[in-house]
């Protein structure tokens, strides 16, 4: 292992966290704005022009705002939380590949830290972590409401990791490998999205879930639990929790783009031409930003339209339906598969999204006639 190799990891690394926390800032200001847009409302347009230095604003605010800390608070703990939260949302897309190899200099330069054989692995790994945090940041408060936002966080992630792991089985299954960068590559002639359409919305939800969003912002329920698990956060460590949750955001948003929609590979309609990455590397960061750019608006929309499930509702759809859903998939997902190995003819993989969306229907429908039923019920 040379020096040139440690320092180009050594500049990645660090390209990465501060495109990520750069990123955090402006995302603030697009979900404010893109709220705004669909509330009929102007949103912020006093900080500099058209309100692009917010997050400059609101930065200097958190930093000069005073820090508190509950009197009986576990000091320690109180301080590291925080911290456990926020660095696995940073170290989380090291496996990402943001394009393909590039020339410079006379070198390659891949455009990923790592790719390591295990990469939807690593990422499972890594989320796991990020629950630590929270539920630190509520016991170490020594407040009741924001133990209880500790504790529900910690039952909601488990109970929607489950059905987050399984969404991936599909895809190391038709991508023959749990490598992202072949997962990519194994989405050259047809995206992921339109073999497992049940798989992409199962993996939405259960991320929406995994970083407390609307509507499954229960943990911070403000009505109930005052803040939940940041009730107690003032200052610098209340922006660290902010920041968590919206590089979270932008994390799940590249893994979704590349898991499910060809990662930094160009659009369809673009394939064969000069627009391509095989022609033109260098556009494969820039595709990737826009499907980013695309999904993160995605989340915007959904907290802006659906209003916060209740909490017994929101457990059972993560046991009773995503869970059942997802094991239905993967059994989908393998047999056709297999018939399609069996017979050399890849037309069958067809099959995956028909009989998927049939099971997918079934279920919205069994949903569906049990609320109802037990509406019938209470009246």
């Amino acid at each position: 292992m040379n020096f040139a190799l440690i320092l180009e990891w050594l500049i990645k690394a660090i390209v990465l966290v501060l495109l990520l926390l750069g990123g955090f800032a402006y995302l603030t200001l697009y979900e404010r704005k893109a709220l705004a847009r669909i509330q009929m409302r102007v949103g912020p347009n006093r900080a500099g022009p058209w309100g692009i230095l917010q997050p400059i604003a609101d930065a200097v605010k958190l930093i000069f705002k005073e820090e508190l800390m509950p009197a009986r608070a576990d000091k320690l703990l109180f301080f590291l939380a925080p911290v456990v939260t926020l660095v696995p949302a940073l170290v989380i897309t090291a496996v990402v590949p943001w394009g393909p190899t590039l020339h410079v200099f006379g070198r390659d330069i891949t455009l990923y830290i790592a790719d390591i054989n295990v990469g939807v692995l690593y990422i499972m790994s890594v989320a796991s972590i990020a629950v630590y945090g929270i539920v630190l940041a509520g016991w170490s408060s020594n407040n009741k409401y924001a133990m209880m936002g500790g504790l529900r966080s910690t039952a909601q992630m488990i109970s929607y990791e489950i059905a987050l792991g399984l969404s991936f089985v599909g895809v190391i299954l038709l991508a023959g490998s749990a490598s992202m960068t072949e997962i990519v590559t194994a989405q050259k002639s047809a995206w992921f999205v339109l073999l497992q359409p049940v798989g992409t919305v199962i993996f939405l939800i259960a991320t929406l879930a995994e970083v407390n969003r609307a509507p499954f912002d229960m943990p911070e329920a403000e009505q109930e639990l005052t803040a939940g698990y940041h009730s107690e956060y003032s200052g610098m460590k209340f922006a660290l929790l902010f920041m968590a949750e919206y590089d979270k955001m932008i994390a799940i948003c590249s893994i979704a783009a590349t898991l499910f929609f060809g990662g930094y590979r160009e659009f369809w309609f673009l394939s064969n031409t000069i627009l391509s990455v095989d022609r033109t590397p260098w556009l494969g960061p820039i595709y990737i930003f826009i499907k980013i750019f695309v999904l993160l608006f995605g989340m915007i929309w959904v907290r802006a339209t659906f209003p916060r499930i209740r909490y017994d509702r929101l457990m059972a759809f993560g046991w009773k339906v995503l869970l059942p859903l997802s094991l239905a998939l993967i059994f989908i997902t393998a047999t056709f598969i297999l018939l399609a190995q069996q017979y050399n003819n890849n037309l069958l993989l067809a099959g995956i999204p028909v009989v998927s969306l049939l099971v997918g229907l079934a279920a919205i429908v069994l949903v569906y006639r049990m609320l109802r039923r037990k509406e019938y019920a209470r009246a």
